[in-house]
């Protein structure tokens, strides 16, 4: 039932911004957009920002009202026209495509994957295998604790020997001096907190672990109806964000401080040094920023397909476009 529901409202959002989209295009000089976020504004957002002060929005017609997500992300509201574009990530859309939303990502945000598995240093964790014993606080999602059971049998251990603990952590730095001993964060801004706190810690990259594991996230999505009935503005929107990331990506520092404008109650020092961290993981060589690599994208799924966690498999290729980026 509630299936049917989130489908009918979907429908309903869709058509009703079909009807409405040929006047926004005509009859306005600028177009209003809305993007949803993922989480609170950190530095994988920076672009954004970047883009909106620099006024790179505004020289290709749109005015882009940036909103937070709801609790249960921003994949419901984009495919239901509620939010035109949001951010998402490629593990977590996989669930979205079994069940048919009509979401496509259009860019990747960041080249590469900068999540892992942060301990404490007396834990003397410096391989997968040793996380046997010790308890690893999760978010209690399946494709999450398949991943994390992955990298340890990869390395030759018994994943069950790792305790599971289901625990929302929202601060890293307190969680690890109780009995939680591992967390799944991203290097870029947990990572670097933790080290601000003064904290000994080891780290372990999935995507070094496991080639499948260098998925995308986050990424820019949008629906299928904006795809086909906007297709400017969906160029446009790119065009400004690949001038708002190419700039933090070569300019930190001043970007840093865009950020911090625009959200001051952040921490000065942890954005400017996950700034400087996060900008270098922008752009992949010799590709436009927001290009996804099919292989790669396909390399993940096809993995996730062989562990049947979703309630049907999916295409490996599935769920994004590069049509749209700005070459």
């Amino acid at each position: 039932m509630r299936k049917k529901l989130v489908m009918l409202m979907i429908m309903f959002g869709l058509l009703l911004g079909a009807c409405t989209q040929s006047e926004n295009l005509s009859n306005k000089e600028k177009v209003d957009v809305t993007l949803v976020l993922d989480w609170s504004p950190n530095t994988n957002h920076t672009g954004i920002y970047v883009a909106e002060q620099m006024k790179f929005f505004e020289e290709v017609g749109l005015n882009v009202k940036i909103i937070q997500p709801p609790a249960d992300g921003a994949e419901l509201m984009v495919a239901s026209g509620q939010a035109d574009f949001g951010i998402s990530f490629q593990d977590t859309l996989a669930a979205s495509f079994a069940e048919k939303l009509p979401v496509k990502a259009i860019a990747s945000i960041m080249a590469h994957n900068t999540s892992g598995i942060v301990t404490l240093s007396d834990k003397k964790v410096t391989r997968a295998k040793q996380l046997e014993g010790l308890t690893y606080a999760t978010w209690d999602l399946p494709i999450e604790k398949a991943m994390v059971k992955q990298i340890i049998t990869d390395d030759g251990g018994n994943a069950d020997k790792l305790k599971m603990e289901p625990n929302t952590v929202t601060d890293i730095v307190s969680a690890l001096q109780t009995t939680v001993d591992a967390v799944w964060v991203y290097e870029g801004w947990d990572g670097v907190a933790v080290k601000n706190a003064g904290l000994q810690t080891n780290f372990l990259s999935f995507r070094e672990l496991n080639p499948a594991f260098d998925y995308y996230t986050p990424v820019l999505i949008t629906n299928e109806q904006t795809l086909q009935h906007k297709s400017e503005v969906v160029k446009k929107l790119l065009s400004a964000l690949s001038k708002g990331y190419t700039y933090a990506a070569k300019h930190p520092k001043e970007s840093a401080d865009m950020l911090l404008k625009k959200v001051p109650e952040l921490d000065r020092q942890l954005v400017e040094q996950s700034q400087e961290f996060v900008s270098k993981y922008y752009l992949d060589e010799g590709k436009p920023w927001g290009y996804i690599d099919k292989e790669r994208w396909g390399k993940f799924y096809k993995w996730l397909n062989e562990q049947h966690i979703l309630k049907e498999n999916i295409d490996e290729y599935t769920g994004f476009t590069n049509d749209f980026i700005a070459r």
